[in-house]
This record gives structure tokens, C-alpha cells and sequence, in this order.
């Protein structure tokens, strides 16, 4: 698979736990960096605050975002993402307990690739985060303009 990091965006210690375990059942060996609200998925992305030593060129291979955040939602964070040219491409996977008719439209409005709604079954939740991994990580081919910047920047 992709070698690219899966950035989780989760608040919620029981989600990252379970999201963490159901990456490691299905053998997904992807680095995962955990963003625990969205001021620190934010700094993390555009390389401020805690991460300003970070190589801002270095993107997430996917990004699994929550909606429900504290301090900045994941709404926000995905319109601050899609409004900078260095991460306006990178495939956002929201991963929610969210069934919102209102979360669903802006989501995918504001540039979302996929909402999934998070199974509270294990077994469902370590198939949808194996599904994940071989669409995201595997099958799908990145934009030419994210490929040529990566290999730019190694």
C-alpha cells in the first residue's frame, strides 16, 4: 500500500482506539498521525504552532476527519484545507457518528470525498476502515499535480 501517512482526526479516545485497532487488523501499515481537535489537525497540516518544524510539502495520504471536534470543527477544517493550494487535493474521508442531513450536504459541499457513517459494531468498523485502506491507500490513483509534488519533495 501507499506508504503515505493516514492523518485520524478524532477527539474521542474509544473512536481512536477502535479506528487504531481496525487499521492494525487489516494490516495497514501506513504511518497514522492522531489529531486530537482541529486547531492541532490545522497546525499539523499547514505546519504552525506545535508542527512548525514539520515539512508543510509532506502531506497525509488520506485524511479521516471528524465532525464533531473541540475548539474548530471538522467542518471548518476541511474548508481551511481545501482553501490552500498544497492541501486542497488531499482525498478527506469524514468518519462520523453524524447522520445529519445538514452534515452530509456541507461535508461533501466543501469538498469532502467520502462520509461514512461510523458502525458502532467492531466487525462493521474494521470493514469499512479495511475498505478504506485498499481504496485510498491501494486502488485510487492521486491527482497528477499531488503525485509530481510528492515526488518533488522526497
Amino acid at each position: 500500500m501507499n506508504k503515505g501517512t493516514i492523518l485520524l482526526v478524532e477527539d474521542n479516545p474509544g473512536d481512536e482506539t477502535l479506528t487504531l485497532r481496525a487499521i492494525k487488523k487489516n494490516r495497514i501499515i501506513n504511518p497514522v498521525k492522531v489529531c486530537h481537535d482541529g486547531v492541532e489537525a490545522l497546525d499539523y497540516l499547514f505546519c504552525t504552532g506545535d508542527y512548525a518544524k514539520r515539512n508543510v510539502k509532506d502531506v497525509p495520504a488520506v485524511i479521516l476527519l471528524d465532525l464533531k471536534l473541540p475548539k474548530v470543527d471538522g467542518l471548518e477544517v476541511l474548508r481551511q484545507l481545501r482553501s490552500k493550494e498544497i492541501t486542497k487535493l488531499i482525498p478527506v474521508v469524514i468518519l462520523t457518528t453524524s447522520s445529519e442531513e445538514k452534515d452530509i450536504f456541507n461535508s461533501y459541499n466543501l469538498g469532502a470525498n467520502s462520509y461514512i457513517r461510523k458502525p458502532v459494531d467492531f466487525v462493521q468498523f474494521s470493514e469499512a476502515v479495511k475498505q478504506l485502506g485498499l481504496y485510498w491507500l491501494l486502488l485510487n490513483e492521486p491527482p497528477p499535480v499531488y503525485t509530481q509534488t510528492k515526488k518533488n519533495n522526497r
